[in-house]
């Protein structure tokens, strides 16, 4: 089994989804106002088990390649969101990141704080050289967080993603690991 992976920010503690947070999870993913601009959601009941499921499986991977974990406040010990780094090529040193945040803590920083922890991560842990996101085009406020972390703007990608047979464009956005060290990147 591959080993577990918890990172601690400031106000966050980034660590692997358990079976018994299917409550909290469900809160924030069967939400359409949260899950307006993913390609994915709202969650039904069994939607969020195969994800735990799928969590669960990714960790237990003998080559993990995929991380995704729980984002909990530490002062309420509240998961209140779901964040994730992907290496997407080995040969080419590539990943990319998401993340999801129940409503009632949009705006306080802490996508932009466990979004800045998985990228260290990447870079540090995963020894990856380019780390990558999408965010929709109307999502400025996703859009606002890759930028705080230092993630430049490379693409914008017409009909990348089919939700509810509508067609989407999304903003590419990337860092690379010299930026991140260089220090043009915010931490």
């Amino acid at each position: 089994m591959a080993r577990a992976v918890t990172l601690e920010t400031p106000r966050l503690i980034l660590r692997e989804f358990a079976d018994d947070d299917a409550t909290a999870v469900h809160a924030y993913a069967a939400d359409a106002e949260v899950v307006r601009h993913l390609d994915w959601g709202p969650n039904t009941p069994e939607d969020t088990v195969q994800f735990l499921a799928m969590a669960r499986a990714t960790r237990d991977a003998v080559s993990r390649t995929a991380y995704h974990l729980a984002i909990v406040l530490q002062a309420a010990g509240r998961l209140v969101g779901g964040c994730r780094i992907e290496i997407r090529s080995l040969a080419n040193e590539s990943g990319d990141v998401g993340y999801v945040l129940d409503r009632q803590v949009w705006g306080q920083g802490y996508a932009t704080e466990a979004t800045r922890a998985l990228v260290g991560f990447g870079f540090e842990s995963l020894a990856l050289h380019r780390i990558w996101a999408t965010c929709d085009v109307h999502n400025a406020a996703s859009a606002r967080v890759l930028e705080k972390l230092g993630m430049r703007q490379e693409g914008y990608l017409r009909h990348n993603v089919r939700r509810k047979g509508e067609w989407r464009d999304s903003y590419l956005y990337a860092i690379i690991e010299p930026d991140w060290r260089g220090g043009s990147a915010p931490r």
